[in-house]
């Protein structure tokens, strides 16, 4: 877990969102995506300052596709705000911060 980010894999994925005591915002990325690449640092932010209210996790869609197409993950990246265990939310596109968090603002509380 880097900046208190969670790194999930096929493996790990429906442990970790059904285990989740907060909401958890999985990015679906992949290494070659520069809109990825554009709001990963935005994540990382969010991360260190609302971690106490949501997790922020990333699904590596190339290493993880199973996952992604379970989801209809069609393009990335997509944000996905899992409450219980249930997709409650779908973001797709980089946004920046202040975007984001407006959107997220329902689960920061």
């Amino acid at each position: 877990m880097a900046d208190g980010i969670l790194t999930l894999s096929e493996t790990t994925f429906d442990e970790s969102i059904g285990a989740a005591e907060t909401p958890v915002v999985v990015d679906f990325w992949a290494e070659w995506c520069g809109p990825c690449k554009m709001i990963a640092p935005v994540l990382e932010e969010i991360a260190r300052e609302h971690g106490d209210a949501l997790q922020i996790a990333k699904l590596n869609v190339d290493e993880n596709p199973n996952v992604a197409r379970r989801y209809d993950v069609m393009s990335i990246p997509t944000l996905l705000v899992f409450r219980n265990g249930e997709v409650a939310k779908r973001l797709v596109g980089a946004k920046g911060k202040a975007q984001l968090l407006e959107e997220l603002s329902e689960f920061i509380g």
